[in-house]
């Protein structure tokens, strides 16, 4: 029911696009390259034009309008994607991502989306000739940080900030533990997206002892086991081209440990 629902709105996006001599192309990424939507999927296109729209995000919501009934509609700073447009649509009610391209940018792609409408081959063509990088993250990166994260996360239980290091442990999850896991298991990194079922069970079961009750015996236990876990990760992934803040790391722990004996 729900693919029948994104068909049609395709179909009218479609529609009202071709009638634009500016417009180049229209394709689907995400859930609908793999056939994996739902009746809780969104719908992620990518808008190819001759004229840089992204620039302008009244534009960008003027495209949008046109498509179908828009209830809110915002450009994504928070997901570091000023090119794209959330929109949420009426009648029926549906969540529509609108990534605006030019066709030079549409050579610069994390995943091949399907191409349902076209000028001349144009998309379908850079496809063919180029080739689609996921971003993945920096090992280096992550471990400069993270026990940074950890030592401020124990602080806010220290202070008895319960709830900043309930919401910390998340971030962690998000930007660690999430995607090394997801490369463990043979995945691309999408932060703890659909971990329920891609992960192996045993790497989901350790994953789930990091979400615990807000208290503060619960919460430490959570990073002492978010320690354990990275680190049995880093032990999988990490090459001996990645420096080890051992120092940091001992001396962190020592401190989790002064904390949760307090």
């Amino acid at each position: 029911m729900q693919h029948a629902i994104f068909q049609s709105f395709i179909n009218n996006a479609i529609a009202v696009l071709q009638e634009s001599t500016d417009m180049l192309g229209l394709a689907i990424a995400g859930s609908w390259i793999t056939h994996e939507t739902d009746s809780f999927s969104d719908l992620d296109l990518v808008l190819v034009s001759t004229t840089k729209i992204s620039d302008n995000p009244e534009q960008m919501k003027a495209v949008a309008n046109q498509l179908g009934t828009v209830l809110s509609a915002f450009t994504g700073e928070h997901v570091g994607e000023t090119r794209l447009l959330i929109c949420l649509y009426n009648n029926p009610l549906l969540h529509v991502d609108i990534k605006f391209l030019t066709l030079d940018e549409f050579h610069h792609r994390i995943e091949n989306p399907v191409v349902v409408w076209e000028r001349d081959h144009q998309l379908t063509n850079i496809i063919q000739e180029t080739q689609a990088v996921w971003p993945y993250p920096d090992y280096q990166w992550i471990e400069d940080r993270f026990w940074v994260w950890i030592h401020y996360a124990t602080l806010k239980i220290g202070r008895g900030e319960l709830l900043e290091a309930f919401d910390f442990l998340g971030f962690i999850r998000m930007m660690v533990l999430g995607p090394l896991l997801h490369i463990k298991n043979g995945n691309q990194p999408r932060g703890v997206r659909k971990v329920e079922t891609k992960l192996a069970l045993e790497d989901f079961a350790e994953l789930r002892k990091t979400v615990v009750p807000m208290t503060k015996t619960d919460l430490v236990a959570a990073l002492w086991k978010s320690i354990k876990l990275y680190e049995d990760l880093q032990n999988h992934l990490f090459d001996a081209n990645i420096t080890l803040k051992e120092d940091a790391a001992q001396e962190v722990k020592v401190y989790l440990y002064k904390v949760e004996k307090m």
